[in-house]
């Protein structure tokens, strides 16, 4: 029988899906994980699945009977998440706007390049109570990020984390900061009886950027067949706490 997170992308498992496969592996999380390079298939989705996460994984892998059937599983109540990267959302091949998958996430996806890579400070803005992000230190400790995929939020959806870039000047010995534009980071909705989330950032390197080192103590991690990874535990603790509010887990 199929464990029922279905965990799609971020290259292969030593390389960045190793980060949140150890992390659901020290959770007591089983999970059936499918690397960038392969294709996802109609059987995939025949058993009963609480999470299905989609990240750096890009659209041409999933033929269009394998989406109807994810979506009918999230209109049962299965939840979905994608998380951002260059084959995530539109990025640099992920090319999910205008397919099935892509139009039930709580997000507008572009039709053009939508990433954005940072070269200077983009700090997470926490915007809304809720169970994916509370109890963390959004306000005392902002975490930083390196880039993330450019969305809208769909009207109904909740924004629950902002991105926002800076300008950073040096003048003497005193570094000016200057705010710039801010976009939509984690965005949740729902899909008939299932939870939808979109999350702009990725959560390995390199767009993760500092928020993999978010928190102490460090946690450390290994998945089976996977490399082991060391991250900070409020990193840790939200993506539990997210993964486990659109999967009910």
């Amino acid at each position: 029988m199929a464990n029922s997170i279905l965990y799609l992308g971020d290259t292969h498992l030593r390389d960045a899906a190793a980060y949140l496969a150890g992390l659901m592996h020290s959770w007591g999380w089983a999970f059936d994980y499918v690397p960038s390079h392969e294709s996802a298939s109609v059987a995939m989705f025949d058993s009963s699945r609480e999470l299905i996460i989609i990240s750096d994984y890009p659209a041409s892998r999933m033929n269009a009977e394998t989406q109807r059937k994810l979506v009918e599983r999230i209109s049962d109540g299965a939840g979905l998440i994608m998380i951002g990267g260059w084959e995530s959302f539109h990025g640099l091949g992920g090319d999910w706007d205008g397919t099935l998958v892509g139009s039930v996430l709580p997000v507008l996806i572009e039709s053009i390049d939508d990433r954005m890579n940072c070269d200077q400070p983009v700090l997470v803005r926490c915007t809304a109570k809720h169970p994916a992000v509370d109890e963390l230190p959004w306000d005392v400790r902002p975490p930083a990020i390196g880039g993330f995929n450019r969305l809208v939020s769909k009207p109904a959806a909740n924004v629950l984390l902002e991105a926002q870039r800076f300008t950073v000047q040096c003048a003497g010995q005193e570094f000016a900061f200057t705010p710039l534009d801010q976009y939509p980071l984690l965005v949740v909705g729902d899909f008939g009886s299932g939870r939808t989330a979109a999350l702009a950032t990725d959560v390995a390197p390199h767009w993760v950027g500092p928020l993999v080192d978010w928190g102490l103590p460090r946690v450390a991690a290994q998945a089976p067949q996977a490399n082991a990874v060391e991250i900070g535990s409020d990193y840790a603790k939200f993506l539990r706490q997210l993964l486990s509010w659109v999967g009910r887990l």
